[in-house]
C-alpha cells in the first residue's frame, strides 16, 4: 500500500518548493570539474547505425501537435544539419501497415532525443537536444524493446544519441514482459515496439539537487510531446502508459534503479498480430540474469539525494492489478463558474495557420535566453493554447465514455474524439504582458469553454519577474502560462503515482507550447518558480492547488551568432 500513503509526496513537494529563503541562502554551488556525462555510454557494445537520410512527412507542426495527421513527403533531412524551409512536396503516404520502419524509429528518436546543435559552456562543449531540457542537462534516457520488425531484429536496446545508434542489451522479443508490467494495457499489447524514457539522477541533481525528480517528469514530458507530434505525422498511434509495475521494468533494462529509473512507456503503431495477451510469451515477470555491462563514469564522484529515491519508491506499484486501476477516470477539475470577463479563444484554422513542418520546427527550437518587449497577436496566443491541451493519448487521462446524460459545455473541446472526452489534471493560468487584443493582467483558461478568464487587469511585469525565481524572462515576454493541479485530488485518484502523472502532463502541454511558439516563429523558455507564492498570486481562484510547471511565451531578442555555436 506504499503508493496509498500520500505524506510521502507531501513531504517530498514541500521539502523541494522554491521560496525567497531557500534560494538566496543555498550554499549549493556548480563544481564544473565534476560536471556528469551528458551520455550514457557503453564502451565495450558495438552500435547498429540508424539510418540518417531521414525525410519530412511535409506534415505542419501545429497539425501534427493537435493529433493524427494525414499528409507526408519525401525530402530528405540529415540529423544535425538544419535546411532551408523547402517547398515540400504534399500527398506522400507512409506504409499505413501500423508496424514502424528502421527508418521510422530513427525519425522518433531523433525528433525526440536527437543532438541538433553543438555549443560551449563553462564546462566545455555542450551538445543540445532536439527537446527542451532543465539546464541543458539531458538525463533522460531512450530504450527500445520491440518484437522482430521487417529491419530490426526483436531484442531490448539503447539509443546512443552521442553516435545515432542503437545497442541491443537483450536479444528476443521481451514486449510480454512490458505488457504484463502494465496489467495488459491495451495498447502496450499490440505494439509492436516500446520506447522506455528513463532518467539518470545524477545527471539533473548535480545542478538541481533533490528537485531533479520534478524535472525527470518535466524533461520526459517535453520529449513525449515530440515524440507524439512525430508519430501523429508519421501516421504511427503512439500512446504514453505512466501505469506500470516498475520493478521488472527496471530490471529488464538492467538498470541500477538506486541511480536511474524507467519513467514511462511509450507505445508505438499497432500490429495486427494477435495481441500479446493471447500469444502466450512468457510467464509472469520470468527472470533477467544481471547484464553486469560496463559504463563510462558520468563524472568522478556523485552526490546522493536520497529524497529523490524516496519518493520515487513511495510512487512505484507493486502489481498489475494496481497498475490497472490507475487507469482512465481522472478527478474532475476544481474549477469555479466564471465570474471575470472571458476571452474566447480565436485560433486559426488549420488552413489558415503556419505551415512549417514538425520536422523543420523541432530543429529550429531552442530555450529562449531574452524577450523583446514585444505583444504576440492573440489568434498567435489563441491556436497555441488550442494546440497545446488538446486531449493527451496517456493511460490515465481518458474519461468514461459520454452518455445521453452527460452535460457538455459547448463548444467541445478541440481535439475530443466523439463518444469519448479526454480529461486533465492540470489547470492553466497566465500572466498575460503583451498580447494585442488582450487587456495585460492574469488570467485561468476555461478548457472545456475554450475561452480565458480574466482574473485581475494590471501591468504585472514584475510580479511575472519575481514569481519566475526573479528572472528578466518572465518580466520581459509577451505571456507566462502557470500549470496548476489540485494535488489533493489527484493523490486521492491514483496515490503517489499522480505526483508523476501531474508533473508529466503539465510538461507535454508545456512542451507543446515550446512547438507551437516556433511554429509562429516566437520564443519559448520553460522556469522554474516561488511555489507557494504563485499560488498565491492567483488566488482565491488557485487556493488549495499546486504548480507543476511554467513556460514564457514571446518575442525573442536575436543575439549575434556565436561562432563556437556549430548548427
Amino acid at each position: 500500500m506504499q503508493n496509498r500513503e500520500m505524506e510521502a509526496t507531501w513531504k517530498y513537494h514541500n521539502a523541494t518548493k522554491h521560496s525567497w529563503h531557500s534560494v538566496h541562502h543555498s550554499a549549493h554551488y556548480l563544481d564544473w570539474h565534476n560536471q556528469p556525462l551528458p551520455f550514457k555510454i557503453y564502451p565495450h557494445l558495438d552500435g547498429e547505425k540508424l539510418p540518417t537520410d531521414l525525410r519530412s512527412s511535409g506534415v505542419p507542426a501545429l497539425l501534427a501537435i493537435g493529433g493524427p495527421a494525414h499528409q507526408g513527403a519525401s525530402i530528405p533531412i540529415r540529423p544535425s544539419e538544419i535546411p532551408p524551409a523547402p517547398l515540400y512536396e504534399r500527398g506522400a503516404r507512409r506504409d499505413d501497415s501500423g508496424i514502424p520502419s528502421r527508418r521510422d524509429l530513427a525519425g522518433l528518436l531523433y525528433y525526440a532525443a536527437g543532438i541538433t546543435k553543438k555549443g560551449m559552456n563553462p564546462g566545455g562543449q555542450m551538445y543540445f537536444r532536439a527537446a527542451a531540457c532543465t539546464g541543458a542537462l539531458y538525463h533522460i534516457e531512450l530504450y527500445l524493446v520491440c518484437g522482430d520488425l521487417p529491419d530490426l531484429a526483436a531484442g531490448v536496446y539503447h539509443f546512443g544519441a552521442q553516435d545515432f545508434a542503437l545497442r541491443r542489451l537483450r536479444a528476443g522479443d521481451y514486449r510480454g514482459v512490458l505488457a504484463e508490467a502494465s496489467g495488459g494495457e491495451p495498447s502496450m499489447a499490440e505494439a509492436p515496439a516500446v520506447i522506455v524514457t528513463t532518467s539518470v539522477y545524477w545527471r539533473n541533481s548535480w545542478k538541481y539537487q533533490a528537485r531533479a525528480y520534478r524535472h525527470a517528469y518535466w524533461d520526459s514530458g517535453t520529449i513525449l510531446a515530440n515524440l507524439m507530434a512525430t508519430g501523429s505525422a508519421y501516421r504511427l498511434p503512439v500512446k504514453v502508459v505512466a501505469s506500470f509495475v516498475d520493478e521488472p521494468v527496471n530490471r529488464l533494462l538492467d538498470l541500477d534503479d538506486q541511480r536511474e529509473v524507467a519513467l514511462q512507456l511509450v507505445t508505438v503503431g499497432k500490429s495486427r498480430l494477435r495481441p500479446l495477451s493471447q500469444r502466450g510469451d512468457g510467464g509472469i515477470f520470468p527472470g533477467f540474469a544481471p547484464l553486469g555491462l560496463e559504463t563510462v563514469p558520468y563524472s568522478r564522484r556523485e552526490v546522493d539525494y536520497p529524497a529523490i529515491r524516496e519518493i520515487h519508491a513511495a510512487s512505484s506499484l507493486p502489481s498489475p492489478e494496481e497498475a490497472r486501476s490507475l487507469w482512465d477516470e481522472p478527478p474532475p477539475l476544481q474549477c469555479p463558474e466564471p465570474q471575470g470577463h472571458l476571452f474566447p479563444l480565436a485560433p486559426a484554422s488549420d488552413a489558415e495557420a503556419p505551415s512549417d513542418t514538425i520536422e523543420e520546427v523541432i530543429l529550429r527550437r531552442g530555450s529562449s535566453r531574452r524577450f523583446r518587449r514585444a505583444p504576440i497577436a492573440y489568434e498567435q496566443l489563441s491556436t497555441m493554447l488550442d494546440r497545446a491541451t488538446r486531449g493527451i493519448p496517456a493511460d490515465f487521462l481518458r474519461k468514461s465514455p459520454l452518455t445521453e446524460e452527460t452535460p457538455l459545455s459547448p463548444p467541445l473541446v478541440s481535439g475530443d474524439t466523439e463518444g469519448s472526452r479526454e480529461g486533465s489534471l492540470n489547470q492553466l493560468y497566465l500572466i498575460v504582458n503583451a498580447v494585442d487584443g488582450l487587456p495585460p493582467g492574469s488570467y485561468v483558461f476555461h478548457r472545456d469553454r475554450a475561452a480565458l478568464e480574466q482574473l485581475e487587469t494590471g501591468d504585472f511585469r514584475e510580479q511575472a519577474g519575481y514569481l519566475g525565481l526573479e528572472q528578466g524572462l518572465p518580466a520581459d515576454s509577451s505571456v507566462d502560462v502557470f500549470f496548476l493541479t489540485d494535488l489533493t485530488s489527484v493523490l486521492e485518484r491514483y496515490g503517489n503515482r499522480g505526483y508523476r502523472m501531474a508533473q508529466m502532463e503539465a510538461s507535454i502541454m508545456g512542451g507543446r507550447l515550446y512547438l507551437g511558439a516556433y511554429a509562429h516563429r516566437l520564443g519559448a523558455t520553460g522556469l522554474t518558480f516561488f511555489d507557494d507564492e504563485v499560488t498565491e498570486f492567483f488566488s482565491p481562484h488557485a487556493q488549495g492547488k499546486s504548480v507543476m510547471f511554467l513556460v514564457a511565451l514571446g518575442v525573442p531578442q536575436r543575439r549575434r551568432r556565436d561562432p563556437r555555436r556549430i548548427l
